[in-house]
């Protein structure tokens, strides 16, 4: 007599699960940076284009990746509680013009602590429109952004015009927010660099770029990454504010007060949106002028998408932006050629990943787009300052379209919700 064992068949693994397969350790994580490292430290001698590394292009691409942070900061805080904030830009400039008000009169932290009310004050508006009264979450946000510019012009007529040294656009210088540098490591790190060796020299410039007359509110911006990690990751009060955003009606049938959590998010979003506008009068400036945000609230919401709405990744995001802006301030056009020789080798390299992953179309595509780059790399001996000018925005597009296949954003983001809803 025989004995026929059926065995159940093994599942096949949740899409959950096989993100967590290819989620790289901080080991290799930082394996990956390496290398990208010393591919554009390659760069570097192949081109002499010292200035990629150097450490003041470094100390101006986190000075003007900080404010884009920020935002982006902020679009996390409110995209993981649900509630899409394209109000982003308008709530910096309120942050702007805040901070430069208090700020002139009473002190710059004083100006800090008033830019982030400001800027609070936008995302309780865009809670209140969103959250409470249901209105679509874009056409507040934009409603947001246009009276902002309103607000901030009517009041300095009032304001900033009746002061010596300020006019309707712009307000009277503000006092310097102190900045430190490290004695010692700053001389030895701007040494390395000036030697130009391969790898040593550009790691020198990356640290040197971070311990070099860096601006306090510089610190306090760069903790907020960790902070905001521990914070929706680690604690109770993260977990119930990021189940809003995934799924608000079983939030509430566990007693979360899904109202509560969302008007929180998009509060502190703004605040740290309002922070990012604060940076850009006190230590970008040290003035406030209209339009000084220039669009940093959008490339903040690009820099959140990038990095999957993720603390870690959007900071990268912001990086890359920051840098690619910071090229068209320190006269770039060489520095630029040199970075299509390392985007041209780097969409080579994405070829080989995509066809090892059955890819084809999208390594078609990398292998046309990297090899019109190494040729009009070849044609010029400097890109144009028009095409400078352009690379932050180039780098947003291109970024946000190679991207665009690997993101998650929260399941319930943009939807609108009423308490009782799942009854």
């Amino acid at each position: 007599m025989s004995t026929v064992v059926t065995t159940k068949p093994t599942p096949p693994p949740s899409p959950h699960q096989r993100a967590d397969r290819r989620r790289l350790t901080l080991a290799q994580w930082m394996l990956v940076i390496a290398a990208g490292l010393a591919l554009f430290s390659a760069v570097r001698l192949i081109t002499d284009a010292n200035g990629i590394t150097s450490t003041g292009q470094v100390s101006a691409a986190l000075r003007l990746a900080v404010p884009i942070g920020l935002a982006g900061l902020g679009g996390l805080w409110a995209e993981r509680a649900g509630v899409i904030n394209i109000g982003l830009e308008g709530m910096m400039i309120l942050g702007t013009w805040f901070g430069a008000w208090a700020g002139v009169q009473w002190g710059p932290w004083t100006g800090v602590v008033f830019g982030i009310v400001g800027g609070a004050l936008g995302g309780l508006i865009h809670a209140i429109a969103t959250v409470s009264f249901g209105v679509n979450h874009i056409v507040s946000g934009v409603a947001i952004n246009i009276l902002a510019v309103g607000v901030t012009r009517y009041l300095s007529k009032f304001t900033f015009d009746t002061m010596e040294g300020g006019t309707e656009k712009q307000s009277p210088p503000i006092d310097s927010i102190t900045s430190i540098t490290v004695p010692g490591l700053s001389d030895w790190m701007r040494d390395l660099n000036n030697e130009h060796w391969f790898f040593v020299s550009d790691l020198a410039g990356i640290v040197g770029g971070l311990v070099t007359n860096l601006s306090l509110l510089t610190v306090v911006a760069l903790l907020m990454v960790p902070f905001s990690w521990w914070v929706l990751w680690h604690t109770s009060f993260g977990l119930r504010l990021r189940s809003c955003g995934e799924n608000p009606t079983a939030a509430e049938s566990l007693g979360v007060n899904v109202y509560k959590y969302k008007y929180l998010a998009v509060m502190i979003s703004g605040g740290f949106a309002g922070l990012g506008g604060v940076f850009l009068a006190e230590v970008a400036a040290n003035i406030y002028q209209e339009g000084q945000t220039g669009g940093r609230g959008y490339i903040g919401l690009a820099a959140m998408i990038f990095g999957n709405w993720m603390p870690g990744g959007m900071a990268m995001g912001a990086g890359l932006f920051g840098y690619a802006d910071s090229l068209n301030l320190r006269g770039g056009g060489t520095n630029v050629h040199a970075l299509l020789l390392f985007l041209a080798i780097l969409l080579a390299l994405a070829v080989v990943w995509e066809i090892y992953r059955r890819k084809w179309v999208t390594a078609l595509v990398a292998g046309v787009t990297g090899l019109g780059l190494f040729a009009y790399y070849l044609s010029v001996d400097e890109v144009p300052s028009q095409f400078v000018s352009a690379a932050p925005y180039v780098a947003t597009l291109l970024v946000l379209a190679l991207s665009a296949q690997r993101l998650r954003m929260p399941k319930a983001n943009g939807r609108p919700y009423r308490k009782g809803e799942g009854k």
